[in-house]
């Protein structure tokens, strides 16, 4: 693998395109890291790694470098996690068919909650099919574009605020692993396994984060608009005893949120670091 070439920041490392609930094709996201002056971007859609080929190609042709990445879905009780997995092996027979198993829950989630919301909203199965491009799995986010096309709400932020949020009537919990079999198939998959916006409202409880790290989890993305003042200074304190890895990007989806490129960087170190521990896939340079 070519994990000694270098590279130079900006670095972003989580955005998202229309291969999950992004509403650019992964070749537009690219172009958008460019124009927002990242030398540096990696592609994290959830649960699949289908949009990596078009966004290496337009990624290099920009002259950027381009890591492969995912957003692997977890859940603990309650909570989603969710783990960013970079140069993962996408062949990895375990971790394909962990990913298989929750878009088919995605998708099943998606049709039993267009169905209720359908007693109340006049809005149709077909229309959140609409909202989708060929090859991605129907989520919450396409139903939330659907509810916006119809006129029903605003936009993604109000639908998740009311008609789609956990605590109401419409709503079906997606099926995802817990954080540390989440860790050990990214792990076994040969990648590089981070937590995704990990300081919230609550933090894991350290039981959980210790384990996450006994099965190899790697670091935390600290720098994260979500992400608050008081937990990210409590992992931030955890990351630095257990030198850990510090990550910072956008979480772009495009027009899906108001996160634009470039908003939240990775330092070239922690990037570096990252290429040295994956084993699944390399790193795409120009």
């Amino acid at each position: 693998m070519p994990q000694h070439r270098r590279f130079e920041g900006p670095t972003d490392l989580h955005l998202h395109s229309s291969h999950s609930d992004g509403t650019e094709p992964p070749a537009e996201v690219m172009a958008a890291a460019h124009r927002h002056g990242l030398h540096t971007a990696a592609l994290t859609d959830h649960d699949t790694t289908s949009g990596w080929a078009e966004a290496a190609e337009a990624a290099t042709s920009l002259g950027m470098t381009f890591v492969p990445g995912m957003e692997l879905s977890a859940r603990h009780r309650w909570r989603s996690v969710h783990l960013l997995a970079y140069l993962v092996d996408p062949d990895d027979a375990d971790l394909r068919a962990m990913t298989d198993r929750i878009r088919s829950s995605r998708l099943d989630r998606a049709q039993i909650m267009a169905e209720r919301i359908s007693h109340d909203y006049d809005i149709a199965w077909d229309d959140i099919v609409a909202q989708t491009t060929d090859g991605a799995t129907v989520g919450r986010p396409h139903i939330a574009d659907a509810l916006v096309a119809r006129g029903i709400v605003v936009d993604r932020t109000e639908a998740f605020a009311s008609i789609l949020h956990p605590a109401g009537d419409y709503y079906v919990a997606l099926y995802a692993p817990d954080p540390v079999t989440a860790v050990e198939l990214v792990v076994g998959a040969g990648g590089v396994p981070i937590v995704a916006h990990p300081a919230g409202r609550a933090l894991l409880p350290d039981s959980v984060l210790t384990a996450m790290l006994d099965a190899g989890l790697a670091g935390f993305e600290l720098h994260h608009r979500e992400n608050l003042p008081e937990p990210t200074a409590l992992l931030a304190e955890l990351a630095a005893e257990r030198d850990l890895i510090v990550t910072g990007s956008s979480d772009y989806h495009g027009l899906g949120k108001p996160n634009m490129p470039g908003e939240n960087t990775t330092a070239d170190d922690m990037v570096a670091r990252i290429f040295a521990l994956g084993r699944g896939t390399a790193p795409v340079f120009p």
